[in-house]
């Protein structure tokens, strides 16, 4: 395993160079991945934007007209801005056995480990192909994988399964929350803060709208629980919020953010309808009596769906051999795994790295993290050769 442990560090240290910020292109570092896929024989297929300035790549080896096995990464990663780091968080940087740089854990290891075994996978008789799907864009809601997911079954093969390899230190994970995001606007009416009963203050009734929001936050906690999750419940909390121009003015304007982070099978809709109801019958409608004008915006800027793996699917089962492990897991964050599982691709999520590492200043990933994707992915070859 030494000669593949050199060359995933060598293509984690050229990975990490480009600058995937997610509001930059991902092109160049598409560019890269497609000419090494090219030098060692195998085409890729390219899913771009509509803008053409980013792109998600598919790639299949081994035979055609066959479902395979996906091996799912993103190639975006988040803003280094504000962090301090202690060496230039574009350039790997060993240490102590770690592998220091932005996106060295979430999650270019993985397409690291990835990549330098397609040396391997091209030299096996493969009797069930192995793709490998790269997209953008995930650490903004998983928005890059989506159209890749539409073209499967179409002008893409739909794998069997779908191996997402976000860090997981290589545990089986095969259940996930699912994050909802609304962004809620208020518009009131300006008065000279002396006399407030002429205006509309907007962040008052965004005050009312916060208290719900806290009510039910308070009400999840004691409902619905899945001791397989920490915490065990659909989490609520308000992520942003801006409001207001001077201290003496009715403030005309205000908005929040808030988000939930909902079990496999929580009733999102019902509790959409009750933060409408409620913002429509005790904000909206006397703010209307006092400006016609005034009112209340809801917007459901993104939903990721919760993950639980298909019990009929081969994936999870075989991952656990693959993995040689008995036992799975249940993660609060979210992955491409729920949107690659309603395209109709089956999907579980194994990968290298721990997520704690993930996000963080000195993000980095372990060498021994490496060496178990490696071999992780050499037993996969094994298995599609039989």
């Amino acid at each position: 395993m030494a000669a593949p442990v050199a060359a995933a560090k060598d293509l984690l240290a050229r990975l990490v160079g480009f600058d995937t910020t997610s509001h930059k292109s991902n092109l160049p570092i598409i560019g890269f991945i497609a000419d090494y896929l090219r030098q060692h024989g195998v085409q890729s297929t390219l899913v771009p934007t509509p803008d053409g300035q980013k792109a998600s790549l598919f790639a299949t080896i081994g035979p055609t007209g066959v479902g395979g096995v996906a091996l799912s990464g993103h190639t975006d990663v988040v803003p280094v801005d504000g962090q301090t780091w202690s060496s230039d968080p574009f350039t790997l940087v060993e240490r102590d056995g770690k592998l220091h740089g932005r996106g060295a854990c979430d999650m270019k290891g993985y397409l690291a480990c990835v990549l330098a075994m397609v040396p391997e996978f091209k030299a096996r008789k493969l009797a069930t192909p192995i793709h490998v799907a790269f997209s953008y864009d995930e650490e903004v809601g998983c928005t890059g994988v989506r159209p890749m997911i539409a073209e499967l079954g179409a002008s893409l093969p739909r794998p069997s399964m779908v191996l997402v390899g976000e860090p997981t230190s290589m545990m089986v994970v095969d259940a996930h929350k699912g994050p909802m995001r609304w962004v809620v606007r208020l518009t009131g009416r300006a008065a000279h803060s002396s006399m407030p009963h002429l205006g509309v203050n907007a962040i008052t009734y965004a005050g009312q709208l916060l208290g719900e929001l806290a009510r039910i936050e308070a009400e999840l906690k004691g409902t619905g629980l899945n001791s397989r999750f920490d915490p065990p419940y659909t989490t609520l909390q308000v992520t942003q919020m801006a409001g207001g121009n001077a201290s003496n003015i009715v403030p005309t304007a205000c908005w929040f953010g808030w988000e939930i982070r909902r079990l496999p099978g929580f009733d999102a809709q019902a509790l959409d309808a009750r933060f409408r109801g409620f913002a429509e019958e005790r904000c909206a409608a006397p703010m209307r009596q006092v400006d016609a004008d005034a009112g209340v915006s809801i917007e459901l800027t993104n939903e990721v769906p919760p993950f639980q793996a298909d019990p009929r699917s081969r994936a999870v089962p075989l991952t656990l051999k693959l993995a040689q492990q008995n036992d799975t897991f249940a993660v609060c964050y979210a992955t491409e795994a729920s949107l690659f599982q309603e395209g109709g691709a089956p999907a579980v999520v194994c990968g290298p790295g721990n997520i704690a590492q993930a996000h963080t200043p000195d993000e980095y990933i372990e060498i021994g993290e490496l060496e178990k994707c490696l071999a992780f992915l050499s037993r996969l070859a094994d298995w599609t050769e039989g």
